[in-house]
């Protein structure tokens, strides 16, 4: 039985504790924000927090995350409050097909809890997601913006 704490909700669901974290998110809780891109941690559409870091979940046994706190991007907004990340992609219109965008978020969001006010440099090493519509130039817009927001 596998307990795992998502988004500060307490879940308990019977699954092999080598399943990837991504499928337990998606498939036993039902959260779907988390994307499946790849299967092998490169391009970041499964990014979410765990403990505050931001790690690849397609990568991550459900074994590896029990006992600590998981955020997917369905809990990072207050309520219906967007999160300053959030609302600077949408006034940067950051999301062309929107589909690495839940998990870019995840990884900025965690960038700027531990660097409040990045460089182009530090974007550059800890945003490693990709974005196959190529909307590079309005993610560093939109990083900056939620950094003096």
């Amino acid at each position: 039985m596998a307990r795992l704490t998502i988004n500060g909700k307490p879940y308990e669901f019977d699954v092999d504790p080598t399943t990837p974290l991504l499928w337990a998110i998606r498939e036993q809780v039902g959260l779907t924000g988390t994307k499946y891109g790849c299967g092998i941690a490169q391009c970041g559409a499964c990014t979410v927090h765990i403990d505050g870091t931001a790690v690849r979940s397609c990568s991550v046994p459900v074994s590896a995350a029990e006992g600590k706190k998981i955020t997917t991007i369905e809990g990072i907004a207050a309520g219906d409050v967007l999160s300053k990340v959030q609302q600077a992609w949408l006034d940067h219109e950051v999301p062309q097909c929107g589909y690495c965008q839940s998990g870019m978020i995840m990884a900025v969001t965690a960038l700027l809890q531990e660097k409040p006010k990045p460089t182009d440099a530090d974007i550059d090493d800890a945003i490693t997601n990709i974005c196959r519509c190529g909307t590079f130039q309005q993610v560093r817009e939109a990083i900056h913006a939620a950094a003096k927001a």
